[in-house]
């Protein structure tokens, strides 16, 4: 119960001082978006960095060097926790929208953050809105923004299976051929949602593995890229987890 009355006042105050600090950044975007968007990632990285440590995570990360630097990528990754974002989003080396949930618009600060940092919000209900936000993703993609997005839809319960993937999720690579990159993450459950309200400190392992372009793809398996993709991360979750 400590870690977690530490880490909720930490947050706290860090929603207090981002009244300050998102005016700050709004003036930035009034001269220099790109810089904008640079200073608000290292805000929130340098937090989320800083709630890990509260947490007692002791983070293993495999493959970093298979992440292209000096261009815009589609991540897709297992989803298990809250704690996948806040582990993966210090690690990015651009800028970089996640998509999630339509509800998190309704947190104050945590939202306002999200919109800075090229985040967009999906109403899993709204089929024609769902649509618009791959477009949307796609567009950012083209602009040299990163996307992040867990095909599963929503956080798996199962640690041993994953859920299916939906193939919609691949849609910003298959229109701009931009690399594909999957992260594998194991055990952000047991940090917190297995046994709420407890923070439990944990083992953590992150592994990029390399990156695919849907062109490199065969047709076999650009038909089926959601199971493609879905059978590789599965893959290297299992052998992570043997690994532990």
């Amino acid at each position: 119960m400590i870690r977690f009355i530490i880490t909720a006042l930490f947050l706290l105050i860090f929603f207090i001082i981002s009244i300050p600090l998102m005016l700050i950044e709004l003036i930035i975007g009034l001269f220099n978006k790109d810089l904008q968007k640079k200073s608000s990632l290292a805000i929130v990285s340098g937090a989320f960095r800083i709630v890990a440590f509260l947490c007692g995570v002791k983070l293993t990360v495999k493959g970093e060097e298979n992440v292209p630097k000096d261009e815009a990528v589609l991540y897709i990754g297992n989803h298990l926790s809250y704690f996948d974002v806040v582990l993966t989003y210090p690690r990015v080396p651009r800028p970089t929208g996640y998509i999630a949930k339509k509800e998190f618009l309704k947190i104050p600060f945590l939202s306002w953050w999200m919109l800075f940092l090229d985040c967009l919000f999906m109403d899993r209900s709204d089929v024609k809105q769902s649509a618009q936000i791959i477009f949307d993703a796609i567009d950012k993609i083209k602009s040299g923004i990163s996307i992040c997005i867990y095909p599963e839809g929503t956080r798996n319960k199962n640690e041993e299976t994953l859920q299916e993937f939906h193939k919609g999720s691949f849609k910003p690579a298959q229109r701009t051929n931009c690399p594909i990159v999957p992260m594998v993450v194991t055990h952000t459950r047991d940090i917190f949602e297995n046994h709420l309200p407890f923070i439990k400190s944990h083992n953590v392992v992150l592994e990029y593995l390399p990156p695919v372009r849907y062109n490199e793809l065969s047709k076999e398996d650009q038909k089926q890229v959601h199971e493609y993709f879905r059978n590789m991360i599965q893959e290297a979750y299992t052998r992570n987890l043997n690994e532990e």
